[in-house]
């Protein structure tokens, strides 16, 4: 089902004929469906390949910024990132840029009772995961040790030089102020739809109370920008490696933190310690994590349930304090 606007058709003899066309050196390979997000669709390519297509062409920015900046960053952190090894251009079957980028084994974070959201089927799990019928694949071991790993990576990240890049930049880089029209849009187009399970009420006070800190840290950094579960691989019950940099940037650092209230409580109480955030920068973190929490719920409600139920997850957690 479309998400968007102006969405490209995208299928497996879609990618077969971008493949045989212009890399055919892939075209014998097994070609199976990998999951697909807000803004990407993939496919695994043999044992070793991913292939990444936009949903539009205007979708398509983003992926012109990994295929530059992906290669420079990998070396300089402490996790496995997608490595582009080819460049798609834009054809007749399909009329914008496409990546193919090397596979990286592993699942999205579960506890041992499978998905951290409330909805059946949240965070898929990529082909060649398999866990036992106990087990789910993604199953993190130590969630402590998992949140210690995820600050140690976004710390890495943050400390290394722009190399004199100054672009791009996303909304979530930047400050709350511009974003509260929209903000309080999100929240009241949500109240109709989570009843009285969220108190919208407390997020929005939340919200408000943060539009009011001032900012300590002026420092503009590299972002990832998106670490929610669904884009962290967990082997072997750790955090092995990250995906996903489509929303890579640069900008302020608050929001990168948001994603920690889709995480179990004990792993938002170890990812303090370990990240040693001040109370203001926490605070601006969790409005950031309310307002993409609260856009996703109604821009999402009738097309994406799975990402609808992450989202719901993660104002609960904000809401309830757990």
């Amino acid at each position: 089902m479309p998400l968007h606007e102006n969405e490209l058709v995208v299928d497996e003899d879609v990618v077969r004929s971008l493949i045989a066309e212009q890399c055919p050196q892939w075209a014998g390979l097994p070609l199976t469906p990998a999951g697909a997000g807000t803004e990407n669709t993939m496919y695994r390519l043999g044992d070793g390949l991913l292939v990444r297509l936009p949903r539009s062409v205007e979708k398509a920015a983003p992926l012109r910024t990994e295929q530059r900046w992906l290669p420079v960053l990998a070396p300089l952190l402490p996790l496995p990132i997608p490595a582009p090894v080819y460049a798609g251009r834009p054809s007749d079957a399909y009329p914008a840029p496409w990546s193919v980028l090397r596979w990286l084994d592993g699942a999205p974070p579960h506890t041992a009772n499978g998905p951290l959201a409330t909805s059946p089927g949240t965070a898929p799990t990529p082909p060649g995961t398999a866990g036992t019928a106990t087990t789910p694949p993604g199953t993190v071991t130590d969630w402590r040790t998992f949140a210690r790993d995820l600050s140690g990576f976004i710390r890495t990240l943050h400390g290394i030089d722009l190399m004199g890049a100054t672009g791009p930049r996303w909304y979530r880089g930047g400050e709350l102020a511009p974003c509260d029209e929209w903000a309080r849009k999100a929240l009241a187009d949500c109240r109709p739809l989570v009843g009285d399970t969220i108190d919208i009420d407390l997020l929005e006070h939340l919200w408000t109370e943060a539009l009011r800190l001032p900012r300590h840290d002026t420092r503009e950094v590299w972002l990832h920008t998106d670490l929610k579960p669904t884009n962290l691989l967990v082997r072997d019950g750790r955090l092995a490696a990250v995906i996903d940099f489509g929303g890579l940037s640069i900008g302020y650092p608050d929001a990168e933190h948001a994603p920690v209230w889709d995480l179990p409580a004990s792993a938002r109480e170890a990812y303090w310690d370990a990240a040693n955030l001040d109370d203001i920068t926490w605070q601006r973190a969790r409005a950031w994590a309310i307002v993409v929490g609260a856009s996703g719920i109604p821009y999402y409600w009738h097309t994406y349930p799975d990402f609808v139920a992450e989202c719901r997850a993660r104002l609960s957690a904000i809401a309830t304090g757990v």
